[in-house]
């Protein structure tokens, strides 16, 4: 084996470890982003020269992008959730949801997004903005903990109790300095989302202060719930009053993706 590797042209060997130091800043960049150069160095004990040069490269192939150009902080594009949703072999539920996320938008005047669950987490896959001048933002592509939205939370309000526990068991060690709610919370919340039929993220939200969301399930032709529809607003123009008229939409939304789904 070392005679292997000593019989291997240097030249072979450094590109080798390129691409390899190349996914791991992808890998790093899907699961925390927006992210910038010196957190990803930190994340993969890459030198931070290395980084930018996997980030410079990852770009020129459409992989990857600044979402955040103010503070340079990286995300992924379009193309790798387009590329994930054929490698399914399912119909793409971004093309089948964005007539319907559309029409919410209109009808509500709020940011509406479209979120696929992906293990612990919901994948934003499409966004409509408000035409408010003040507006909810989510880069596509961000990655957001089921317990952290409305989204989310209505998806393990569908869940079978032993997938909810195994979900709630798990620690969020990347948001350690934030105030997350406990699990006797989160259990209510689910509780009070099975009963009413609706998500809700109030404005108290430890994840993003001063938004307040409300979040469906969309279901797959065998019921299990798989994606969300969340409508979000700030703060500012949030109410009881917006609650009783929005939460309807939303959840007439998310029903009919999952008829749309079904009759495919």
């Amino acid at each position: 084996m070392h005679a292997e590797a000593a019989d291997k042209p240097a030249g072979s060997v450094r590109s080798m470890n390129s691409v390899l130091n190349t996914l791991r800043v992808f890998e790093e960049v899907a699961v925390r982003q927006p992210i910038g150069v010196s957190a990803l160095a930190r994340a993969t004990e890459i030198p931070k020269g290395t980084v930018q040069r996997c980030l410079v490269t990852l770009q020129q192939a459409g992989w990857l992008k600044v979402v955040d150009a103010e503070r340079a902080r990286w995300g992924v594009t379009r193309k790798v959730l387009a590329l994930g949703l054929r490698g399914t072999g399912e119909r793409d539920l971004r093309e089948v949801a964005e007539p319907v996320v559309q029409r919410l938008a209109g009808e509500t005047g709020e940011t509406i997004m479209l979120g696929e669950r992906d293990g612990e987490c919901l994948v934003v896959l499409a966004r409509e903005d408000s035409d408010q001048v003040v507006r909810v933002f989510l880069e596509v592509g961000t990655r957001v903990p089921l317990r952290a939205s409305s989204g989310g939370t209505a998806i393990m309000a569908l869940l079978e109790d032993a997938e909810v526990e195994e979900l709630l068991r798990n620690e969020l060690t990347e948001f350690a300095d934030a105030p997350v709610p406990d699990v006797a919370e989160l259990r209510r919340e689910i509780a009070r989302t099975v009963k009413r039929g609706y998500a809700l993220n109030g404005s108290s939200s430890w994840y993003r202060p001063q938004v307040a969301s409300i979040g469906a399930a969309i279901t797959n032709p065998a019921g299990r719930p798989i994606a969300a529809v969340t409508l979000a607003v700030p703060e500012m123009r949030y109410s009881r009053a917006k609650e009783k008229t929005f939460a309807p939409l939303v959840v007439d939304a998310a029903a009919e993706i999952s008829r749309l789904l079904a009759a495919d």
